[in-house]
């Protein structure tokens, strides 16, 4: 549809680390786009998700969690998260039902209480919380925007397409800016090293999967099976050491497991090549955070 009678626009998430964020983009999709682990914080990169329903095309933007940042890599996930709320047409604020009220920085709640009426503040996780820890966010909700809150249950669905509804009315009218039948902007590759990921926090504890980062090197897709080469990223060699195994067999397990799920996502048969380096204090270079693709602020630089 490119008529007057059609809504587009974009649609930021954000909120705490493990609010739900990635849960809720993909309850909105109706499909699984974003990875989601039990583990804080694995959401690095902004995630594009289209919904086109009904006459209203969401472009909704997972954002990494918003964290009091320990390192760069930190520093990029919250520039990711202010970018993408710098380009939302509306914004969600996603918190988190079972935790107390949010210790947003005053920067970024001043930037959200500017969205005015385009912020929708979110309780999630309502099939979980109390009703002391809800009455709690509320209470919050009103003193530091004078909102209501729309409470929900991403995991289950509850209240998804109220939200969806209070949403679609903020969005501006448009022709859509995308294909209807389009689901992302990003690449399968990213795609691909997001659900290599996804597998390695599920397989290895501690802070393995946070020194980790995926990159897919080649992506031969007119083979069958498809050719993917990926190098697995680590910071020491004693992380290295962990993720391959004694004789291989960690690195193997964890190919097997990202080889199905690859093939799920694609809907063909994989050949899944894994190799893992060692990019030594990676999260805290800004030369090897921007050669691996992640922004980094110029105040960081």
């Amino acid at each position: 549809m490119t008529n007057s009678s059609t809504k587009a626009g974009f649609v930021a998430i954000i909120g705490q680390p493990n609010a739900g964020k990635s849960t809720l983009l993909n309850r909105f999709l109706g499909s699984k786009l974003s990875i989601v682990t039990s583990s804080a914080q694995t959401t690095r990169e902004r995630v594009v998700g289209i919904d086109t329903r009904n006459g209203v095309q969401y472009i909704f933007l997972d954002t990494p969690g918003l964290v009091d940042p320990a390192y760069l890599l930190h520093h990029s996930m919250l520039d990711i998260a202010a970018r993408a709320v710098a380009d939302a047409d509306v914004v969600v604020l996603l918190l988190d039902g079972e935790r107390d009220a949010p210790p947003l920085s005053a920067e970024m709640t001043e930037v959200l209480q500017s969205f005015d009426n385009r912020m929708i503040p979110v309780i999630n996780k309502l099939d979980a919380a109390s009703e002391g820890q809800r009455k709690a966010l509320r209470d919050w909700v009103a003193d530091t925007f004078s909102k209501l809150p729309v409470e929900i249950s991403a995991e289950r669905g509850d209240g998804v397409d109220y939200l969806r509804d209070r949403i679609a009315e903020l969005l501006p009218v448009s022709s859509y800016l995308y294909p209807e039948d389009d689901i992302s902007t990003q690449t399968v590759r990213f795609f691909v090293s997001e659900l290599v990921r996804e597998v390695i926090f599920e397989q290895y504890g501690q802070e393995i999967p946070y020194s980790t980062v995926v990159k897919v090197e080649e992506f031969l897709e007119d083979r069958d099976p498809i050719l993917i080469r990926a190098n697995v990223f680590v910071e020491r060699n004693s992380q290295k050491g962990i993720l391959i195994g004694q004789g291989g067999s960690a690195i193997r397990e964890l190919g097997t497991a990202a080889r199905a799920r690859i093939e799920t996502f694609l809907g063909r048969h994989v050949y899944l090549e894994l190799r893992v380096k060692v990019l030594p204090g990676w999260r805290k270079d800004p030369v090897e955070l921007t050669r691996l693709g992640f922004p980094v602020p110029p105040r960081n630089r």
